[in-house]
């Protein structure tokens, strides 16, 4: 046997044991055989590109069969849900939308459902509000998906499939950013509605985008579903099945690919989902063959709510009427994509002392929530992403804990990998869509 530089030389009473160096090997090691085995025990990550920079994976190989796998998170660090502490109300949609960073609009909206649940002004959002949140997330959807199609492609060697996604998931980071001034990070969903209006190029955009994307997803289908290498290293491949999926937790794509039709758009309906015509795509066989056909599916469906939205969107306001709670949705996308207005700016700073007033305390202090705890869920394109809101009465946050699942899905990296090849843990992992920004929030 072989090791790394850093793996140390271990003498027993039986023969040599080759571990990586870390007293949080010596349990991992005591269980090897080493007159009866062949048996090494590796770091993947956190250092590797398919563990995405920051994921360890502990895996104890026979040959090429993996004995035993166990995943360490936490090298990202990024502590956003101790800084909301510090931070008013209205500034946590500026902290949680750095979480899961590609999909930073499901971020920002369950702390904003959360926060207007403890005001008590859930059915106060308005329908354009709550349209264009839809519309939003639903493309922020898609790009997901489409990043993960792209990287996973990479990580199996399909690398033509890199370009192809991430060259659609610009188009909408350009909608977003016509939109909300920015590409990732928007803060553009706030407690009471959203931080200003969609301008009419974007819907122009948007149109576009739908009448191109079809050709796109054909084009997906064309280079990898009929290509003997993808469809081996896909079918049968990082199996996990329904009563593995719930036993876990396991939501989102995965769950879906295993056969059960757990949607909260469906279950338990949000923003209006449960007016909005859509499938929930399912699979029966529970792999990764299975969680990329869902995936495509979800594209889709995606598309379908986008142009219903698209729709739906009737002229109005975009923040709730309270002016103690409304952020000052008047600003607009200026010339240099910063929302300063200059038409809302004199108003404020120039014939209306009570605005300006308002507008000051908005952005130092922001608003008091009422005493109490909420959770809400929503369905982000990795599974159910619940917000547990607490508040003692003040103008900060007491605590705000994500259910995120992200971390919660990596609990059946394990499942999936015991057993089979190490090449196939990169194809489970990568199945599993995890992004550590959401994991080691």
């Amino acid at each position: 046997m072989t090791t790394s530089n850093y793996a140390t030389e271990r003498e027993t009473e039986e023969g040599r044991v080759f571990t990586v160096t870390g007293g949080d090997w010596d349990t991992v090691v005591s269980g090897t055989d080493p007159i009866n085995d062949e048996r090494i025990i590796v770091n993947m990550g956190p250092q590797h590109p398919s563990t995405h920079g920051v994921l360890r994976l502990i895996l104890e190989l026979e040959g090429e069969t993996v004995r035993e796998a166990r995943s360490v998170v936490g090298y990202l660090h990024t502590g956003i849900e101790k800084n909301l502490e510090y931070r008013n109300w209205i500034q946590g949609s500026t902290f949680v939308t750095r979480m899961d960073y590609l999909a930073p609009l499901f971020n920002e909206t369950a702390y904003a459902l959360a926060v207007e649940k403890l005001l008590g002004i859930t059915d106060d959002i308005t329908e354009r509000a709550t349209t264009i949140r839809v519309l939003m997330m639903e493309l922020n959807r898609i790009s997901s998906h489409l990043v993960w199609l792209a990287t996973t492609g990479m990580e199996l060697g399909a690398i033509s499939i890199m370009l192809y996604g991430f060259r659609e998931r610009e188009y909408i980071l350009d909608i977003f950013e016509t939109i909300t001034g920015l590409r990732m990070n928007h803060a553009y969903v706030r407690p009471g509605g959203v931080a200003q209006d969609v301008p009419d190029a974007a819907i122009v955009k948007i149109r576009d985008f739908l009448k191109m994307m079809p050709k796109k997803l054909k084009e997906y289908e064309d280079l990898l579903s009929g290509q003997p290498i993808w469809i081996e290293r896909t079918k049968n491949v990082a199996v996990l099945d329904v009563t593995g999926c719930v036993a876990l937790g396991i939501t989102g794509p995965v769950l879906r690919s295993a056969g059960l039709a757990w949607d909260l758009r469906k279950t338990m309906p949000y923003c209006g989902y449960e007016t909005y015509e859509f499938d929930v795509p399912t699979h029966p066989d529970g792999d990764v063959w299975g969680r990329y056909q869902v995936r495509l599916a979800e594209i889709r469906e995606s598309m379908k709510l986008v142009e219903q939205a698209l729709d739906r969107l009737r002229p109005g306001p975009v923040m709730v009427a309270d002016r103690k709670i409304a952020w000052p949705a008047q600003l607009a996308i200026g010339v240099d994509g910063m929302g300063n207005s200059l038409e809302h700016v004199a108003k404020i700073m120039g014939q209306s002392m009570e605005s300006l007033i308002h507008h000051f305390k908005l952005v130092t202090e922001g608003f008091r929530v009422p005493p109490g705890q909420v959770y809400v869920g929503i369905e982000s394109p990795r599974g159910e992403l619940g917000v547990h809101a607490v508040s003692d009465g003040g103008t900060r946050p007491y605590r705000v804990h994500y259910r995120e699942p992200s971390f919660v899905n990596l609990q059946a990296l394990p499942a999936m990998a015991e057993g089979g090849l190490i090449a196939d843990v990169i194809a489970g992992g990568a199945s599993l869509d995890p992004v550590m920004g959401g994991c080691d929030r």
